[in-house]
């Protein structure tokens, strides 16, 4: 009897901010390099999708669509990792999130597990974009994790200069969200 390897979840990686030198985007690579070889790891663009109009896809959809919903179609679950803008997720994010659920009954997202990260200056750690975007997963039907909860402020004091992590506690805080989150998409999936 042989046994085979397994193969690697395939997760994808939606990082909310735009930025060049984005911190949410050091902080997701951190969470990425912090994880078990169980997940493959996939960082899914969502800047040059045009804003979803229904009216769009009733033909030809834009090919930045049709690309983006075939890159989330591979996924078997999704890390959000993401700033908060207005205490609520930043427009680019809100938009892949409806490109990716329409048109109805034919969504990209459906019982994916899920895991949301936020990362704030502040010190509330982007606290109201979590929730907002939890919201959203309800409707998605996406599993979100709920703990340990992942909210991380004063983001800008957390990386070097070349995007490490400084503290021995931080990195433990991340360690302990993807190693939950493996954890969540294992039951999940």
């Amino acid at each position: 009897m042989s046994t085979q390897p397994q193969k690697a979840t395939e997760i994808a990686v939606i990082v909310g901010s735009l930025r060049a030198g984005s911190d949410n985007r050091k902080l997701a690579q951190a969470l990425v390099a912090l994880a078990p070889s169980s997940l493959a790891f996939e960082f899914v663009e969502i800047g040059d999708l045009p804003l979803y109009n229904p009216d769009l896809d009733e033909g030809a959809p834009p090919a930045q669509w049709a690309a983006f919903r075939a890159s989330m179609a591979k996924a078997q679950a999704v890390l959000f990792v993401t700033p908060e803008y207005n205490r609520t997720v930043p427009a680019a994010l809100k938009n892949a999130i409806d490109v990716g659920s329409r048109p109805y009954g034919q969504s990209i997202w459906s019982g994916k597990p899920a895991a949301v990260v936020t990362g704030s200056p502040g010190g509330i750690g982007g606290f109201g974009a979590n929730h907002v975007l939890r919201q959203s997963l309800v409707f998605l039907d996406m599993p979100a994790m709920q703990q340990p909860e992942a909210y991380v402020s004063h983001i800008a004091d957390m990386f070097d200069e070349n995007g490490k992590v400084t503290s021995p506690d931080s990195e433990a805080f991340l360690n302990k969200i993807i190693t939950a989150f493996a954890k969540w998409v294992d039951a999940h999936v």
